[in-house]
């Protein structure tokens, strides 16, 4: 290695530990939280879909902050997935969803996220996980449908068991306005969910996030989590989304999931995973990245013309947030970010 590259990675690790972060948003696990916690963050959801959006000119459906969200997301699905930049991209994304529900809608607390390794200990018990209630929860599985007029997973997910609109809790008969799949147009559709308790027991269960952990650097952990795009190689990450999401449900919809709020616990969760990786030896963890950064290039696929990512590549969210590095959310304790995993 140059001496040039070892000095640009210690002034990077330089920067990374000398942080500007002295009081963290402490993010905690669903179930944690008092009744009145998950109230609050419920509501500040609900107000975030009811202002005005400030994306119309990219995303001519919106029609709250938190379609501005949803909107974003589907126009950079293609670059932002089975690609290096998949992880810090996503601890951007939901670290300003977080920013947007405090300055914007008066909610004082951290963004909660949902450890599904704790409900995935049978078929029983994930249903009746603390998320789905309809009191202090976000709504459960839809009605089960033989068909929908909306399809949300790339095939058939066997072993669906709803695919209707969601009828309680808080969301209950939501409307989206952009989506499915690729469309930033005026739409207006339904959130729906097609719980898949099969698919949540193999995917999301302590071993395998426990095999997630073990990987020994960033390549290999990023593989494990992000997993493949075939039924028997998905993983975590594929698992929480069709898991819930199911043929049906809009958090199977790789382009439009944030339509579903349940996103952004099911991300905020796997961000936990990496930071907690990344806690296990800061070091050399928080300078290590690697992907490609074209869709599906090795190790993911073999696209061709694809570079690997580096910490200065850019990461970008439109009118959400200013435009960072890679470098810049390495840390969830540095000078972009301020917040920690209890």
């Amino acid at each position: 290695m140059k001496f040039s590259t070892i000095a640009s990675l210690l002034a990077l690790a330089s920067t990374a530990f000398a942080s500007q972060c002295k009081d963290p948003l402490k993010r905690q696990e669903w179930r944690t939280l008092s009744g009145l916690e998950k109230f609050a963050y419920l509501a500040a959801v609900r107000c975030l879909q009811s202002i005005p959006a400030k994306s119309t000119a990219t995303v001519p459906g919106a029609i709250s902050r938190f379609d501005d969200f949803s909107g974003n997301h589907i126009l950079q699905t293609d670059t932002i997935h089975f690609v290096g930049v998949f992880q810090p991209w996503h601890r951007y994304y939901v670290a300003q969803y977080e920013k947007a529900l405090r300055q914007e809608c008066g909610y004082f607390g951290a963004q909660p996220y949902w450890d599904w390794s704790l409900d995935a200990t049978s078929e029983a018990n994930f249903l009746n996980s603390p998320v789905f209630k309809s009191l202090f929860g976000f709504g459960g599985n839809g009605p089960y449908v033989a068909s929908a007029p909306v399809v949300s997973a790339p095939f058939d997910i066997p072993g669906r068991t709803g695919g209707g609109c969601v009828t309680d809790g808080p969301f209950a008969n939501q409307m989206l306005h952009v989506g499915p799949g690729y469309s930033v147009t005026p739409a207006s559709y339904c959130l729906r969910r097609d719980i898949n308790p099969s698919l949540v027991m193999r995917t999301l269960n302590a071993s395998v996030v426990a095999n997630t952990l073990a990987q020994p650097d960033f390549k290999n952990f990023d593989m494990a989590l992000q997993g493949g795009i075939t039924l028997d190689t998905f993983t975590i990450h594929g698992g929480g989304h069709l898991g819930v999401g199911g043929t049906y449900g809009t958090i199977a919809d790789i382009y439009s999931s944030p339509g579903d709020p349940l996103f952004f616990l099911h991300h905020a969760n796997l961000d936990r995973i990496w930071a907690k990786w990344q806690s296990a030896s800061p070091a050399a963890r928080l300078v290590d990245i690697s992907g490609p950064t074209t869709q599906f290039g090795p190790p993911f696929g073999n696209a061709l013309n694809t570079a690997n990512v580096t910490l200065a590549f850019p990461i970008s969210l439109g009118v959400i947030a200013p435009a960072v590095t890679i470098g810049d959310v390495m840390n969830t304790q540095g000078n972009t970010l301020c917040y920690t995993y209890v």
